[in-house]
C-alpha cells in the first residue's frame, strides 16, 4: 500500500527454496556423504575402485531434495553434481602394449573434464606428436582426483606407482619422465622419491625438467623458460581480452593479475622470479600472486594493493597454473566472498573485473617448451 492509501501491483521472486528435509532423507543423504569422504584420500587401497563404485551407486539412488542435503567433512551435492564438460574428449593415456621407450607424462591432475583434456591433454598429444616413436602414458600424483575422476566419470587414471609398474609389465627398457608441474616444488620432490625405486627396473630413466626450469637462488634469477611462459601467458592474456599489445591494456587502466597456486617449499622463490621476469620484459601492469599466499607479497591483499596503488581500475584475472582446474574455477573465478574475483570487486577500487578460465597447458608455446624439455633428455 502506498502513502496516499493506494494499491500498487508488485511481484516478488523467491528462489532457491528447499523442502524442510525429512529424516529419512537426511540420513539417505549422510550416508552417501560417507562414502564421498572415504574416497576422497590421497592413499591408494585395493578397496579404492570398489569404494569409488559404490558411492556413485548411492548418489544416483537419491532423490533430487537428497542430493542436495549432501554435506560432509570433504562432501558436497558438486561432488557428483557440478558439470565440468565431457569427460569422453580425455584419454587416460593407460593402455598396455607400450613398447620399449615410454614418455611418462605426470601431472597433479584435475576433476574438471574440459580442462583435463584440453590442458593436461594438450601437452600429452604435443609430445607423441614430436616423438612418435615413443608411447606417450599419463600419471596423476593426487589420488584424491583419480578417485573423483573414478567415482563419476567411470574412467581409471594410474596413480605414479601403477603407470610404472604398467610399464615394468610391458617391457619397457627406455622410460623418460615428463612432469608438467611449474616449478621444482614439493610434487617434483614426491615424483623424484618415488621413482627411485624403479632405477633398477629400465635400462634408461630420465626426468624432464619441469616448465619453470631451475628455481634459483633469489628473486633475481630468471631464465629461458620464465621468459618464454611470461611472453606465452601474458600474450594469451592479452588476446583474450582483445587488447592489441600489453600497452595497450595498460593505457586502458587495465591490469592482468595471474594467480599461481603457492607453496611453503623454498620453490616458492619462483613466484618472484616470475614477478622480476615480467618487470624484465616490460610488463609493468602484470602482477604475480598466489592462492596460498606464500610466498607473502602474492597474497590475495597485498595484490589488490599494489594493483591500486598502481592507478589500475580494471582487472583480468587469469591462472598461472598448467591446469585451470578448482583452483582457477573457485580460488580464482568463484561467487563466493573468499575467490580472488569477489575480493578485488569488494575493495571497491576496480569498475570491472574479468575471469580467463584457461590453464597454460593449452598454449601453443608452452606445449612446445615442454617437447623441448623431453627432448633434452631423449637425446
Amino acid at each position: 500500500m502506498g502513502t496516499k492509501e493506494k494499491w500498487y501491483d508488485h511481484k516478488v521472486t523467491v528462489t532457491d527454496v528447499k523442502p524442510e528435509a525429512s529424516e529419512e532423507d537426511q540420513a539417505a543423504a549422510d550416508a552417501v556423504a560417507e562414502k564421498i569422504d572415504a574416497i576422497y584420500v590421497q592413499e591408494w587401497t585395493e578397496d579404492t575402485d570398489k569404494q569409488c563404485e559404490e558411492a556413485k551407486k548411492a548418489w544416483d539412488a537419491l532423490t533430487d531434495t537428497q542430493k542436495e542435503l549432501v554435506e560432509g567433512e570433504e562432501a558436497d551435492p558438486d561432488y557428483f553434481g557440478r558439470d565440468t564438460g565431457d569427460a569422453s574428449k580425455d584419454d587416460a593415456l593407460n593402455t598396455d602394449n607400450i613398447g620399449d621407450k615410454e614418455i611418462l607424462v605426470v601431472s597433479f591432475g584435475t576433476s574438471f573434464n574440459d580442462s583435463r583434456a584440453q590442458d593436461i591433454g594438450g601437452i600429452e598429444k604435443a609430445l607423441a606428436a614430436a616423438y612418435p616413436d615413443w608411447a606417450v602414458r599419463r600419471a596423476f600424483t593426487a589420488q584424491i582426483i583419480i578417485n573423483h575422476i573414478n567415482a563419476r566419470e567411470d574412467v581409471e587414471i594410474d596413480n605414479v606407482e601403477q603407470a610404472l609398474e604398467r610399464a615394468v609389465n610391458n617391457g619397457v627398457k627406455e622410460l623418460v619422465v615428463q612432469p608438467t608441474h611449474l616449478m621444482h616444488g614439493a610434487e617434483y620432490d614426491e615424483l623424484m622419491d618415488a621413482l627411485k625405486k624403479y632405477d633398477k627396473k629400465f635400462d634408461k630413466v630420465a626426468v624432464a625438467e619441469p616448465l619453470l626450469g631451475e628455481v634459483g637462488k633469489d628473486a633475481s634469477v630468471i631464465n629461458a623458460d620464465k621468459e618464454a611462459v611470461a611472453k606465452a601467458v601474458v600474450a594469451e592474456a592479452i588476446k583474450d581480452a582483445s587488447f592489441d599489445s600489453v600497452d595497450a591494456a595498460d593505457k586502458d587502466k587495465t591490469a592482468i593479475v595471474l594467480m599461481g597456486h603457492g607453496t611453503s617449499h623454498t620453490a616458492n622463490v619462483t613466484y618472484r622470479q616470475m614477478q622480476t621476469q615480467m618487470e624484465k620484459l616490460g610488463y609493468k601492469n602484470v602482477f604475480i600472486g598466489t592462492v596460498e599466499g606464500e610466498p607473502e607479497e602474492t597474497e590475495l591483499s597485498v595484490v589488490i594493493d599494489k594493483v591500486k596503488d598502481a592507478g589500475y581500475t580494471k582487472v583480468v584475472l587469469r591462472p598461472l597454473m598448467v591446469v585451470a582446474g578448482d583452483h582457477a574455477n573457485n580460488d580464482m573465478a568463484g561467487d563466493d566472498d573468499d575467490s580472488w574475483k569477489s575480493g578485488f570487486e569488494a575493495s571497491g577500487a576496480f569498475e570491472k573485473v574479468d575471469c580467463q578460465i584457461s590453464g597454460l597447458g593449452r598454449i601453443a608455446d608452452v606445449q612446445k617448451l615442454y617437447v623441448e624439455h623431453t627432448g633434452a633428455v631423449i637425446k
